[in-house]
């Protein structure tokens, strides 16, 4: 990967008009005066993280920022002529390696891919992960999507935002527009040229998804089409939460600029 200098790390629509915060990027050890932020990126399956904002995950742990990959399954039901225990044992260890490769941490919650519920006490399991975590940021899965389980994971960590008071940004990231993510009008772009290698080494690891086939079918070609929206080679675009949290001290941070390949 090449080295990271400052500039632009992220662009906005209509970020003159709407005042919406950037991704505050410096973080101790490389030059800047701001902490070490936490962010934590929630999807219901091993490779819903990585491929939906791998990049982000990426340069935001290059930039010396702290990032969980949390997995609401193992991926139970995910491999044709396994059983739940050999699949989740299977995918688990294909989410370690990416997580590994994209020197972030992971955790799982303990949901069943397929199986995936909204109750009370998910929502007070969703709740307290993220209250003990203590999160700067959190990205998770747009909830328009085909997807049951995105839909739930989605609705999950809404309901934790507000328990919390709303007190970090929120934002949605795609996966597999068109397919899965319907009616996804992006707030943010972030241009991940200068890790778009990785996160594709990354999402490859996991290989009983037959993952490059797909990758190659979809997640690069958006990378592709928000690059082409956003004025980047690649590009990865989310939508923020309204009313999360905006401080002048993002903004201050998005006008000087922060990162670019």
């Amino acid at each position: 990967m090449k080295n990271v200098t400052r500039r632009n790390f992220l662009k906005m629509s209509g970020a003159a008009t709407l005042g919406i915060a950037a991704f505050p990027l410096q973080a101790a050890g490389h030059g800047g005066s701001a902490k070490q932020l936490k962010i934590v990126v929630v999807g219901a399956h091993p490779d819903d993280p990585e491929t939906g904002c791998g990049g982000i995950m990426i340069l935001l742990a290059e930039y010396g920022h702290r990032v969980i990959s949390a997995y609401l399954t193992r991926g139970e039901a995910g491999i044709p002529g396994k059983t739940h225990e050999q699949a989740a044992e299977i995918r688990t260890n294909e989410a370690l390696e990416a997580c590994r490769m994209m020197k972030v941490q992971s955790a799982f919650l303990n949901q069943i891919d397929g199986s995936c519920e909204i109750s009370s006490a998910r929502y007070e399991e969703m709740y307290n992960f993220l209250n003990v975590e203590k999160p700067d940021i959190v990205f998770t899965h747009w909830p328009v999507d085909t997807h049951r389980d995105h839909r739930i994971c989605s609705v999950l960590v809404y309901d934790a935002w507000l328990r919390s008071g709303k007190r970090f940004p929120l934002y949605y990231y795609e996966v597999m527009s068109g397919e899965q993510s319907q009616n996804f009008y992006p707030t943010h772009y972030v241009d991940i040229s200068a890790a778009v290698e990785r996160k594709r080494e990354a999402s490859y690891a996991h290989k009983s998804q037959d993952i490059k086939t797909i990758y190659e079918a979809s997640h690069d070609k958006m990378e592709v089409f928000r690059g082409l929206e956003a004025g980047y080679k690649y590009a990865e675009a989310f939508i923020l939460q309204a009313k999360s949290p905006v401080s002048s001290s993002l903004q201050k941070i998005l006008n000087d600029g922060c990162l670019r390949n």
